[in-house]
């Protein structure tokens, strides 16, 4: 369960228009006409890739072909040169003196507008060959582009330099992916460009190891897709990574030796690579004391071949005898051939990891952006209805959530490579990346200026309006969450007005999040109420006889699925889906569109999803016809009938459903509470499809002098404790959906309230997966 928390305020305030200030002095001039000058000393490739990404951005949006001079004759010149030169081509280039000039400092850059004997310059002016890049990034952003229109607001005196040195997001061209593994290498580069604009330095590939080295999908062989990542990352100066796990034992000669040969085999034919992560665990099983010896012989490989490029390892899964061996290797051995650590899912606290890490090495963060459920940063206040449905990988923008994140960690750290599989966390991206540049940019500027740049200077505020609000239709009981509507009416009203975005990927995601979010919540609400039908005909058990009250209760349950309601959403949903595929290749539906897998973005085959208990009732009512007794076969239908409603004085809770669990104080932090059961497609009763291991629930206004049995479901052992008195249980089934009864002592309500928590198993040697869990908890007056 999660409780609505400050994300919700955050949301409030940041989608509040802004008070914009106006300069009266302000100008607009046009630079339709402008030709482009560079300078000589700004090296190549990045020195033709600066060229092509001013002609061919400002083309895409104008129809102007900016062209390249090599003089000062035109009127209107686009100057690109480096602050430490004093001149370009005879001009002298503007000079700030200072203590911090931002143009002097590693990767950043000067706007500056100037004009000189009648003539006007747009000075683009960077500390090297990056801040050149940034720089027309940070151009392209405000400016304002449409039809044969390309406008500069003046005066205009930008300067600025990145905060922190790393700051990137993996792309890796791997099977596992839910749209990356579709793409051409002009995609590729298309993508890495945008993400340049918005400040992103560092790009990390997964190259070879991990699942799936082979996808349907693929335009190249992905051993000539990782030349060709690389090849655009040096065309563009920007770092690449890439992530290389170890899945075999190293212990074994063999193995490593097999191991090291394939990495010296890829640093050999890769252009370009400036770093090797080494996840230690997450996959892997290694200690570190073969993981350093191993990652020590990788690094004189590498250096064969990229001099100057580093080796990083994370402590993905290591245990604490582990992470103490690592540090103690540290402080003995003082490796000069690590580059940092990396602190991603599943590693030691992040403050912990600085703390410890000697100060020579770096600390980069690997945060998930990507997943909703059951991973590092689950989206918060999630009702299951949509973990059901959007899932784990579903179109996921949370600009509020994930910035807060970026705050919480990033000060810990030299910067971040973000985890992604997919496109679908696109606003994320461009979050971290401009909160890596300047950690105290406004979230709203951030998001205006995505908008414009993507969409159009005219949907600068209202598009970005739009992405705080599909966040906050996220947040908390999806039934009572109202706004739904109103995000889509918003965004309804934005697709009709301009339907020239129609094949724009990034416009037709946002657009189906509108629609899907609004269709799933329909669905819920008509759903819930069909079971609330279908109980109350089971209370009619003994006027209709059994047979004929299940009968005419599964009927009216099952109208979810025979008399389904709008048709015409799903159908324009549907029409999303296959146009996203076939522009950026996002796989949706295994069956339609060959995703990797159920919980790998395919969200269009879990559209229909049963949210109301209907599969569970056909198979328990199939077990109630097997019963030889009436008076059990009635109890049992009571059971089912009353189960979230047990009554005057009693009380229900379904624990982790945000809509349904009142008395739960308690939350899972990783949201592995959702639960994952047979590929999605569980028919398990809903409330045992979120549970907790250790839940803990607070009851008031109880009767002092009521006698109350505490009724559990769930799977394995529960340890119930109630103001902290261990209780022994009455009842004690440890199958799933079996019932645990314990008798609550008279002495323990005699103040009106109790306390329930839970003592945790000892269960170190399962799976977390088949941990005991609790389902459902009911306190029951007698």
């Amino acid at each position: 369960m999660r409780r609505v928390t400050k994300v919700f305020s955050l949301l409030i305030l940041l989608s509040a228009p802004a008070i914009l200030s106006v300069n009266i002095s302000a100008e607009q001039i046009g630079f339709s006409k402008a030709a482009i000058l560079i300078s000589e000393e700004i090296a190549s490739p990045v020195k033709e890739t600066c060229i092509r990404v001013l002609q061919e951005e400002v083309g895409k949006r104008t129809s102007l072909e900016l062209q390249q001079t090599d003089d000062w004759s035109n009127e209107i010149t686009i100057a690109l040169c480096l602050s430490s030169s004093k001149r370009l081509l005879g001009e002298k280039i503007p000079v700030r003196e200072g203590n911090k000039i931002e143009e002097k400092q590693p990767e950043g850059f000067r706007l500056y507008y100037d004009k000189r004997k009648g003539k006007k310059i747009l000075w683009i002016i960077g500390a090297d060959k990056r801040g050149v890049l940034f720089g027309i990034g940070k151009l392209l952003r405000r400016a304002k582009m449409s039809e044969d229109k390309f406008l500069i607001d003046t005066p205009l005196d930008f300067a600025s330099s990145p905060a922190y040195p790393i700051r990137g997001h993996q792309l890796g061209y791997r099977n596992t992916a839910n749209s990356y593994d579709a793409w051409s290498v002009e995609q590729y580069e298309q993508y890495i460009r945008e993400l340049v604009i918005f400040g992103t330095n560092s790009i990390e590939n997964i190259p070879l190891g991990g699942k799936g080295d082979e996808s349907v999908h693929f335009k190249l062989p992905r051993k000539e897709m990782n030349v060709e990542i690389s090849k655009i990352c040096d065309a563009y100066d920007v770092d690449y990574w890439v992530w290389i796990p170890a899945q075999v034992d190293l212990r074994i000669d063999s193995l490593r030796q097999k191991e090291i040969e394939k990495h010296e085999a890829f640093y050999k034919a890769t252009p370009r690579l400036d770093n090797v992560f080494f996840p230690g665990g997450d996959p892997g099983d290694n200690h570190p004391r073969d993981v350093m010896p191993f990652l020590k012989e990788l690094y004189t490989r590498l250096q064969k071949y990229h001099p100057g490029a580093g080796i990083w390892i994370s402590l993905q899964g290591f245990s604490e005898e582990q992470i103490d061996y690592f540090y103690h290797y540290l402080d003995v051995e003082k490796p000069d051939w690590l580059s940092g650590v990396v602190s991603g899912p599943g590693s030691p606290p992040i403050a912990e990891t600085r703390f410890r890490l000697p100060k020579q090495y770096k600390h980069r963060q690997y945060p998930d952006i990507t997943h909703n459920v059951r991973c590092e940063f689950p989206a918060p206040n999630f009702d299951q209805a949509l973990a059901l449905t959007i899932g784990r990988e579903g179109i996921n923008p949370m600009p509020v959530y994930y910035a807060k994140i970026n705050g919480d960690y990033a000060q810990f750290t030299d910067g971040f490579v973000a985890y992604s599989d997919g496109c679908h966390d696109d606003v994320n991206k461009i979050v971290w990346s401009q909160r890596g540049w300047d950690p105290n940019r406004n979230l709203r500027d951030i998001l205006i200026e995505y908008s414009r740049f993507f969409f159009g200077p005219e949907l600068g505020v209202s598009a970005a309006e739009g992405i705080f609000a599909l966040e906050k239709d996220w947040l908390g009981p999806l039934k009572n969450n109202g706004s739904v509507e109103t995000t889509f009416a918003y965004w309804k009203d934005l697709e009709k007005k301009y339907p020239e975005l129609s094949d724009n990927w990034r416009w037709l995601m946002l657009q189906l999040r509108a629609d899907y979010d609004t269709y799933i919540r329909r669905r819920l609400i008509n759903e819930k109420n069909l079971e609330k039908e279908a109980n109350e005909i089971l209370a009619q058990v003994d006027k209709l006889g059994i047979e004929t009250a299940m009968k005419k209760s599964l009927e009216k349950i099952n109208e979810a699925a025979t008399k389904p309601i709008e048709q015409n959403m799903k159908k324009q949903i549907e029409n999303y889906c296959e146009d996203l595929f076939n522009i950026i290749g996002l796989q949706t539906s295994v069956k339609l569109y060959n995703a990797s897998g159920a919980e790998r973005g395919a969200i269009l085959d879990f559209v229909d999803r049963p949210l109301n208990n209907r599969r569970w009732y056909t198979d328990e009512f199939s077990k109630i016809k097997q019963m030889s007794s009436e008076k059990k076969q009635k109890e049992k239908l009571e059971i089912i009938r009353t189960w979230e409603n047990p009554g005057i004085g009693s009380y229900y809770d379904d624990i982790s459903n945000i809509a349904n669990s009142p008395h739960v104080k308690s939350t899972v932090p990783d949201a592995t509470d959702f639960a994952w059961f047979d590929h999605g497609e569980s028919r398990l009763r809903l409330s045992s499809l979120v549970y907790q291991n250790s839940p803990v629930l607070e009851y008031e206004d109880l009767d002092p002098n009521g006698r109350y049995i505490v009724r559990i479901t769930g799977y394995g052992d529960a340890l119930l404790r109630i103001d902290g008195q261990r209780l022994e249980p009455v009842l004690y089934n440890k199958e799933v959906e079996k019932f645990k009864e314990f008798v609550v002592p008279r002495i323990l309500v005699g103040d009106g309230k109790i306390k329930m928590t839970f003592d945790i198993p000892e269960e170190s040697h399962l799976n977390w997966r088949n941990y005991s869990r609790i389902s459902d908890i009911w306190l029951i007056k007698r």
